[in-house]
């Protein structure tokens, strides 16, 4: 058991949905537990399209419940579409029993102050417009310690906040990552978004399925359409940094690119924009070190992928409760710093490393979905890709998973034991990878 001076068990940094998830966890284990974050909240963030594994996970937290009382768009499949108005469409109820079917398109700020409520529901106490200046780490032999944060409040005073159990949910900001030059750029991987809201959508218009996010694949990249909130809908071009270089007009290439999509085209119909186009860079990176003595690394602090498959919040909410886990196991005694590194960094790494594999998989076939599942062998079957898009990222009997683990030109982290056990259907994943029975209904 830890013995310190630590003002607080676990400090988290970051109250992001890795970060408000770790804290509301550590604090319904009955930990003192600080959250801190630099903005103020609510704060816009862009839209989210989650995953229906993300279902599971908020079942397994308690909140699915409270979530589908917050009115977000609900979301039952994925739809694929290319220039010339062919789609196919990823139904989730392909996933079979025992998995939730629908999941939800959402508004970023809406969904990062629920998960944040959330945790200071359950004990965690919030300083926000707290920044961060710098990090003392307690050195790697001494397990007694305290970390040090020194952080700027909103008044501008300097203060200080002792851990014993420190997690870094600083999202891309990394704050460990970069104090300890940790992170590494993916440069295959390098691209930059266009994106706006439009407002005044009208679901007559939407050739598809109510809810469902579209992805459209052209020559020069993809773009997506997320309904984030009824009439609202966030359309945005992913392409590579030449492109937007060579364009000039930001505005005039956005549009271009959504012109491309006929199926996006005429889901917009006849509404408006909201603003201007925004800009964002789509840098890809990770750490092979997630982990240290007494502290965590979770979400985007020390991986971020391409967000074409939706799985970062899935995978930042699935380390964040992870990270929480294993803060309680070392402080209650019942887990040594280093039996807790060597749990989280498989869990971490496993499921990052099937994504990015995932997302690989879809640029080196020039964005088109359809032609990398044409190609896969007969030994993945259409479950399997059906459930790794939901965000089956654990499984051992996932055969497209195993197939992408496969490929060694789309090895990233350095050699792990991989973990095999869901976050989301725990049991579910259990009996599918032992053979056993279970009895399971569509949930």
């Amino acid at each position: 058991m830890i013995q310190n001076s630590a003002d607080y068990d676990v400090v988290v940094i970051g109250a992001g949905p890795a970060g408000s998830t770790a804290a509301r966890q550590a604090a319904l284990a009955g930990l003192r537990v600080l959250i801190m974050d630099r903005d103020p909240f609510p704060r816009f963030h862009i839209g989210e399209s989650l995953l229906p594994y993300m279902s599971g996970l908020l079942n397994q937290l308690g909140l699915l419940e409270p979530m589908r009382m917050q009115g977000h768009p609900v979301k039952s499949g994925a739809e694929f579409s290319d220039t010339g108005g062919r789609f196919h469409r990823v139904c989730f109820t392909d996933q079979g029993p025992g998995r939730f079917h629908t999941t939800f398109q959402v508004e970023r700020s809406r969904f990062d102050q629920f998960l944040l409520d959330s945790a200071v529901e359950a004990g965690a106490t919030v300083r926000l417009q707290a920044e961060v200046d710098d990090i003392d780490l307690a050195a790697a032999s001494d397990h007694d310690a305290p970390h040090v944060v020194h952080y700027t409040g909103p008044d501008g005073a300097a203060r200080q906040v002792r851990a014993s159990v420190l997690i870094d949910a600083s999202g891309r900001t990394g704050l460990i990552s970069t104090k300890l030059g940790l992170r590494k750029p993916v440069e295959r991987l390098k691209m930059v978004a266009l994106y706006r809201h439009y407002t005044g959508v009208r679901e007559e218009f939407n050739p598809g399925w109510r809810g469902d996010v579209q992805i459209g694949n052209h020559a020069e990249g993809w773009v997506w359409a997320i309904p984030n909130s009824e009439g609202t809908l966030s359309v945005g071009s992913v392409m590579r940094k030449p492109t937007l270089r060579a364009a000039g007009d930001r505005e005039q290439l956005l549009s271009t690119h959504i012109s491309r999509i006929p199926r996006i085209v005429e889901r917009l119909g006849t509404a408006r924009p909201q603003g201007p186009a925004r800009q964002e860079s789509d840098f890809c990176y990770y750490a092979d070190q997630v982990v240290g003595n007494r502290w965590f690394q979770v979400g985007d602090a020390a991986a971020f992928v391409d967000p074409i498959f939706s799985g970062g919040v899935y995978l930042a909410m699935t380390t964040g409760m992870q990270a929480s886990v294993e803060a309680a196991a070392i402080l209650d005694g019942s887990s040594t710093a280093d039996e807790s590194a060597g749990r989280f960094t498989s869990l971490y790494k496993t499921g990052y490393d099937t994504y990015f594999r995932l997302v690989q998989g879809f640029y080196e076939y020039e964005f088109d979905f359809g032609r990398l599942k044409s190609e896969l062998p007969d030994t993945v079957d259409d479950k399997s890709v059906s459930l790794l898009l939901g965000g089956d990222f654990w499984g051992q009997a996932n055969t497209f998973a195993s197939e992408l683990r496969s490929v060694p030109r789309w090895d990233l982290f350095e050699p792990f034991e991989v973990h095999y056990g869901c976050p989301a259907y725990p049991e579910l994943e259990r009996a599918e990878r032992t053979g056993t029975p279970v009895e399971v209904g569509t949930a």
